[in-house]
């Protein structure tokens, strides 16, 4: 059972919730022996005291955070670098390891993805980083394993960056706020709001951490419970998990879209960093004797039930009982919000997956910072045993998150009993959570212990009429489907005897392939450059007025970074800011690219000196009607670009190039009714791009319209919150547009133009 509060709640002594009403100071009197402000309970979370060691700004309302490590992997940190190379970087200021886990394969007939590689090993010795080579863990995985600790901040450039199980508050962001941290900058955030999750109950065999995840997923998501606030996991039921358990919660709560996660901390974490070679890194994390929360999540681990969350989100959740009890109709329903996601570019079925009553799955897979863990692995194994996948279409993969976890597989058996029943154990490698590797035929269906089922997420491309789908579940559920030849199966309601060996770590591996500098930078090392990887091209200040072509609009209820710069296939671009920027909207909206370079040319034109007509005939009738109001707009004091309208823009990765592709390409502009997270916002502003919000409703362009926003600038400047705008046509249609709050940092950026010209000013 999952019960959200309506309002705020204490919590009394870590195990009495007290909702926030005109009797609670009266009843927590009653508890404790004296009343507690709301204010004073408010600093009694976990949060609040992590968040307080690392504010520097002396204002808990309006932080600015330092952290205490940063960490990446090969799709983002070549951008990161180049971005920092360019703003002056000299020396990693503190830990920053670079993964490889994203960009493992090579591409056929060339070598993108390893000199990728080899800039990274390059930068890690030059600057002083830590460099984990292919193959050896996913960046998750390594994290847990080396960099948390008890009340430390760690910075990723991955969203899923989540280690709150083990007491470190971790936050995953766009490149730039990285770049930020290796400047010696801050992470300004207002004071984010704490949510509660108090856990009560024991899971009943078969459940495992991907179904309370998907169950609490479904609850929140949707309604924004949790959106940009820090979930704090407490109560009793937390001391009936394991670690791996409370780990695989942990890194779904990304998809909450939560800012951040941390639980409170036990002697079962405590003999984890125990495990891992460092127990000096454990630090005992509790609420105080009362502490409140802006909102609380009750899950009673108990009656939680093997969960599916079906395509195309992780909140379109069932548990496996309801979907089989109801196919027909659940399948529908699926398939027609696939018309929505899809775009109805193919023709997506579900219903004809049924076979005899039961619905029949092509392919299954764990893997990954969530389904690689090593109690997942043992546990599908122990389903398993002595089983058979068949040999008819169903397949299934094992990606261990790291070699350790590999390595004691091997030794204490579950390799073997897994590759016997016809199942492929693979390394490292976050392939299967963004859409390389394992790409299912056409029309095939995909159960995963993984983080994501967006659209493609399985590495399906709509563009030549293929589609495939993936469903969420735990490793269990996925063991027990396999064991029945690829019919939908929940653990539940399979008879397996549940070993629970011990984990042991070796770091050997580790101490001899992953190369750590110790934080000792060396200057005289050369930095490795493949062909692929190019710098940021040059980019402009923000004019005093901007004439914007809508060139997309997007009215899916949500729009997710896979759907602004795919994920799989655009995988060996990501260090060539150009290349990758043709891949832009491809999946959302073909025609994006070709629109927006053509407004560019117009501005591409102005910065040349010449004249604008000759690039783009048709903006001189539109500077011609904007002159009748505003007689002193010319070429010299406003700028062209594109915008794009969408309805929440930013879910899922926290992939910077979502925004930079569309400056790249001369985009100015966004313009959305709300941004699905804090992380595409900050990605926007900072590649100097207006996070504009227009009300629901309210859109009074389309598609091809011409915006003409006088005095922009000036408007940022003074710290405006609106802005007035115009839709150039036969007339000069007046609307107002919401520029949101911004730090006085944000708002120089955009001056600037973007983060990079920021530092070089």
């Amino acid at each position: 059972m999952i019960k959200l509060y309506d309002g705020g709640a204490y919590l009394v002594n870590g195990a009495e919730i007290i909702e926030d009403n005109a009797d609670a100071q009266k009843i927590i009197a009653q508890r404790t022996g004296s009343a507690v402000s709301r204010e004073e309970a408010a600093k009694a979370t976990i949060a609040y005291d992590i968040l307080e060691s690392h504010n520097v700004s002396g204002n808990m309302e309006k932080l600015q955070i330092k952290f205490d490590k940063l960490t990446s992997h090969d799709i983002t940190f070549v951008g990161i670098i180049q971005t920092a190379r360019a703003s002056g970087l000299e020396k990693f200021p503190i830990p920053y390891v670079l993964t490889n886990c994203h960009n493992s394969l090579c591409a056929v007939g060339g070598t993108i993805n390893e000199d990728d590689h080899m800039f990274g090993l390059s930068c890690a010795k030059k600057y002083g980083g830590v460099y984990v080579p292919p193959h050896q863990a996913v960046i998750h995985q390594f994290a847990r394993e080396m960099l948390a600790g008890g009340g430390k901040m760690i910075l990723g450039s991955d969203s899923h960056t989540r280690y709150g199980a083990l007491g470190t508050m971790a936050m995953g962001e766009g490149g730039p706020e990285l770049v930020k941290q290796l400047l010696c900058k801050t992470y300004d955030i207002n004071m984010p709001k704490v949510v509660g999750v108090y856990l009560t109950g024991k899971p009943v065999t078969g459940v495992g951490p991907q179904d309370v995840a998907l169950a609490i997923i479904g609850a929140v998501f949707a309604n924004g419970y949790v959106n940009n606030k820090v979930m704090e996991f407490v109560g009793p039921g937390v001391a009936n998990l394991s670690a791996d358990f409370r780990i695989g919660i942990d890194v779904m709560t990304t998809e909450t879209t939560c800012l951040s996660s941390i639980w409170k901390t036990d002697d079962t974490i405590k003999e984890f960093y125990e495990i891992h070679e460092r127990p000096e890194d454990y630090k005992e994390l509790q609420p105080g004797s009362v502490a409140y929360y802006d909102g609380m999540i009750y899950v009673d681990l108990s009656e939680i039930r093997p969960m599916i969350a079906m395509p195309f989100h992780p909140s379109n959740t069932y548990t496996i009982e309801e979907l089989n009890a109801n196919l027909d109709d659940i399948l529908a329903d699926v398939e027609k919000r696939a018309l929505v996601s899809l775009d109805g570019a193919v023709d997506f079925k579900l219903r004809d997956k049924v076979r005899d009553g039961r619905l029949y799955v092509d392919q299954g897979i764990i893997a990954g910072c969530a389904g690689g863990g090593f109690e997942n692995i043992c546990a599908a194994a122990d389903i398993l045993k002595g089983a058979s996948i068949g040999a008819d279409e169903f397949t299934l993969s094992i990606y261990p998150a790291s070699t350790p976890i590999y390595m004691e597989l091997a030794k204490n058996g579950r390799l073997a009993d897994l590759m016997a029943t016809g199942a492929i154990v693979k390394t490292a490698f976050c392939g299967p959570c963004f859409g390389a590797g394992d790409t299912p035929a056409n029309n095939a269906f995909s159960i995963r212990h993984s983080t994501r089922n967006f659209p493609n997420r399985e590495g399906s491309k709509l563009q030549s009429g293929q589609i495939s789908s993936v469903a969420l579940m735990d490793a269990r559920s996925i063991a027990a489907t396999a064991a029945n030849k690829g019919y939908l199966t929940a653990a539940t309601d399979v008879d397996a005897h549940f070993t629970n060996p011990k984990y042991f770590f070796d770091s050997t591996i580790y101490k001899n392939r992953v190369f750590d500098s110790k934080g000792v930078a060396d200057p005289s090392v050369e930095i490795k450059f493949g062909p692929n990887i190019k710098d940021w091209p040059a980019m402009p200040q923000l004019t005093q007025n901007l004439v914007l072509q809508v060139v997309s609009e997007i009215h899916d209820p949500v729009t997710t970074t896979d759907e602004l710069i795919p994920s799989g296939e655009t995988s060996s671009y990501r260090s060539n800011p150009l290349g990758l920027a043709e891949f832009t909207l491809s999946r959302k909206d073909p025609a994006y690219v070709g629109r927006a370079k053509e407004i560019q040319k117009v501005e591409k034109a102005r910065e040349a000196g010449e004249c604008i007509g000759e690039a783009f005939p048709e903006i001189c009738k539109v500077m011609q009607k904007i002159k009748e109001t505003f007689p002193d707009t010319c070429k010299k004091n406003t700028g062209f670009g594109s915008t794009i309208f969408a309805v929440k823009p930013g879910d899922g990765s926290a992939r910077e190039q979502a925004a930079s592709c569309q400056k790249v390409l001369g985009g100015w502009a966004n313009i959305a009714n709300s941004y699905a997270t804090k992380r595409y916002r900050s990605n926007l502003i900072n590649w100097g791009m207006l996070p504009f919000l227009i009300d629901e409703g309210e859109l009074p362009f389309k598609n091809g319209d011409y915006l003409f926003i006088p005095d922009i600038r000036e408007a940022v400047e003074n710290k405006a919150t609106e802005v007035e705008a115009f839709v150039v046509g036969d007339t000069m249609k007046e609307f107002t547009l919401k520029l949101g709050e911004m730090t006085d940092d944000e708002r120089t950026i955009i001056l600037d133009g973007c983060l990079i010209n920021y530092y070089r000013r």
